[in-house]
């Protein structure tokens, strides 16, 4: 983990990083050996505190109620480069990263042998970049020579990069700090950073003595997308398809509720992040939730020989990250087609 006041880093040095450190950050994780199954008979799920369907899931128990024979242990990350390092590491099956994360987990140097199994969120509002009060910064332009930080390899770093690109401004210009969440609100509040591009519930309490300039539902309107995904260790898809099936069939369940029954909804992921249900549902409205039939479409996985533009969206993160000097190149769209996993999609979202 980052210390507060964060770190510079060579772009390709970020993702190598990853690989290098894997024993010590998470040789401890789960046993997996690195096969991506642990003992077989217990799941391990990395998730993150934002809110979305995955939080329902876990406070719910549904997943232990579908699979009552098997052992279900949930860890905690605080953005998708960890989680990328537990994968190449083996210590987690499944787990939820944005989509620019994934994208680099499945380009050079990582190649991260997982595959996309289910879209969480659409991010909107419940991403954005905030120049903090008094800072003089107010707007993207602004914000050459300033200190910004954000999760380095998250979506946010992705939308940060984004948005400087749009705004015609060099990264290589912005004093760019590598800061987990957390981390952000401490250099925040000493006034060590002038911005933040960062994701709910953090992005709130910068809110509070700061200014959006820009959020993801906008870079998305301009051709920069950002998903928050559910993805599964190639060699877990292969020996356990059925988990993946009750998987998705609870992920279902929690986005049926945030649809159908929103206050439920927001207890459940108010109790995950310590929040009221009220804060809880202010903070669902702010991102985009597919209803389940929805991850079938041509727009989003796909099906059985005809994988979705999901593929597509990740090359195109890809090739953005590869622009901007953060991977050596962008994958062959049709390797990223083989890391969506369609199979079995229909009958989990059919009721």
């Amino acid at each position: 983990m980052p210390g507060t006041r964060g770190k510079r880093r060579t772009p390709l040095l970020v993702a190598a990083l990853g690989a290098l450190v894997v024993v010590t950050a998470c040789g401890t994780g789960g046993g997996g050996g690195g096969d991506g199954q642990g003992d077989g008979r217990t799941i391990r799920i990395g998730y993150q505190a934002f809110p979305s369907g995955d939080l329902i899931v876990k406070e719910k128990g549904l997943l232990e109620k579908a699979l009552p024979d098997r052992t279900i242990k949930w860890i905690k990350f605080d953005s998708g480069a960890s989680i990328n390092t537990a994968f190449v590491a083996g210590s987690v099956d499944l787990a939820a990263i944005g989509s620019s994360p994934v994208a680099r987990g499945l380009s050079e140097p990582l190649n991260i042998p997982y595959q996309v199994t289910w879209v969480l969120n659409v991010a909107g509002d419940n991403e954005a970049l905030v120049a903090r009060d008094g800072a003089g910064v107010e707007g993207v332009g602004d914000l050459a020579g300033r200190k910004v930080a954000t999760p380095f390899s998250s979506t946010s770093h992705y939308s940060l990069l984004a948005a400087l690109d749009k705004a015609g401004v060099d990264a290589s210009e912005v004093d760019l700090l590598d800061l987990e969440p957390q981390d952000i609100v401490a250099a925040w509040s000493r006034g060590d950073i002038d911005a933040a591009y960062v994701w709910l519930p953090t992005l709130d309490e910068l809110g509070k003595t700061g200014k959006t300039l820009l959020s993801s539902r906008e870079l998305a309107a301009a051709g920069r997308p950002t998903l928050d995904l559910g993805v599964a260790s190639t060699a877990f898809v292969d020996k356990q398809p059925e988990v993946i099936a009750a998987w998705r069939k609870a992920q279902a369940q929690a986005l049926d509720l945030i649809h159908d029954d929103p206050p439920a909804a927001a207890e459940a992921v108010g109790k995950q992040l310590g929040i009221s249900p009220e804060d809880a549902a202010a903070q669902l409205e702010q991102g985009i939730f597919l209803k389940p039939a929805e991850q079938a479409d041509d727009k989003w996985l796909g099906r059985p020989g005809k994988v979705g533009n999901l593929a597509e969206n990740l090359h195109s993160a890809a090739e953005f990250l590869a622009g901007q000097k953060q991977i050596p190149a962008a994958p062959e769209l049709s390797e990223l087609e083989k890391a969506v996993y369609v199979e079995g999609l229909s009958d989990a979202v059919s009721g």
